[in-house]
């Protein structure tokens, strides 16, 4: 796969019930479940419940969306705990054989882009396991400051410490000399 062409590649969309079956797959993968805090096993009736809640979701302070890569849905991006002009970042890539080619990186580009311009988010949470070398480096790639070391949850099936991080675009433009700082 070429990495070049990526950013024009990966889009944002609404979910659909017909995504089911690449979730499905990804249910099937233990690399991704461990990843993401999913069962292991899920029965698919179960699994098929919770995506039709998913792609139902009318919560006022949580957004999931697909990530589209090549015409095909390959994971989710989420804005979760929405409140004023700040959300947390989440991003899933479903197919393990995908991660570790750029794909995150340019979805929560594109997540950020998009909660930005069009619900005026400035503030981004996000939140990793210190094992996540990959993630860690997305994050930082992206701009995100390591704010706090707060908790411990499984992660890849070993007790992990947790790491909070923190993008405030409105300081980055500061910080990059796009914007003035306010007086």
């Amino acid at each position: 796969m070429e990495t070049n062409n990526i950013p024009a590649s990966i889009k944002l969309r609404q979910l659909t019930e017909d995504d089911y079956n690449n979730v499905l797959i990804w249910s099937k993968d233990d690399s991704f479940c461990s990843a993401n805090g999913w069962e292991k096993n899920r029965s698919p009736s179960e699994l098929y419940k919770w995506w039709l809640n998913c792609v139902n979701n009318m919560s006022e302070d949580f957004i999931r969306m697909g990530i589209e890569f090549n015409e095909k849905l390959i994971g989710y991006a989420d804005l979760a705990c929405i409140k004023g002009n700040s959300a947390e970042l989440g991003i899933a890539i479903g197919e393990s054989t995908l991660w570790g080619k750029g794909l995150g990186f340019h979805s929560a580009n594109s997540m950020i882009d998009y909660a930005s311009k069009n619900l005026g988010i400035t503030v981004f949470d996000a939140e990793t396991h210190e094992s996540n070398i990959r993630s860690r480096k997305m994050l930082e790639k992206i701009g995100f400051k390591e704010v706090s070391r707060i908790g411990s949850e499984e992660y890849l099936g070993i007790d992990n410490q947790l790491i909070q991080y923190r993008l405030n675009l409105e300081k980055l433009n500061v910080d990059m000399g796009l914007t003035q700082a306010p007086t």
